[in-house]
């Protein structure tokens, strides 16, 4: 498999992994600090992530801790890069909006 392959196989996974989890805008709410539940906001009502496991397991074990580091990488080479690439410009504007 080339690098652009790579690349395009593993964009065609996550926008597959995404169309079948909980959609929405998700955020943290809840009444106790201590214990943050994580709820989707979309059209029409909100939608406990929690009682939606089998949609969201494999998009939180997908987007673990370990895509971190690469994700930051590609940000800052995308920062370094002659011309900056629009995905990554969009992805860091999200990321800023949800960041503590």
């Amino acid at each position: 498999m080339t690098d652009r392959e790579l690349l395009r196989t593993a964009a065609d996974g996550l926008e597959q992994l995404a169309a079948r989890t909980t959609p929405g805008d998700w955020r943290t709410g809840g009444l106790l600090a201590t214990r943050p539940e994580v709820i989707a906001h979309r059209q029409g009502g909100t939608e406990h992530v929690a009682e939606a496991r089998a949609g969201t397991a494999a998009w939180i074990t997908a987007l673990s801790p370990a895509v971190g580091t690469p994700l930051a990488a590609w940000l800052r080479a995308a920062a370094d890069a002659p011309v900056v690439e629009p995905a990554a410009t969009a992805v860091a504007r999200v990321l800023l909006e949800r960041l503590p």
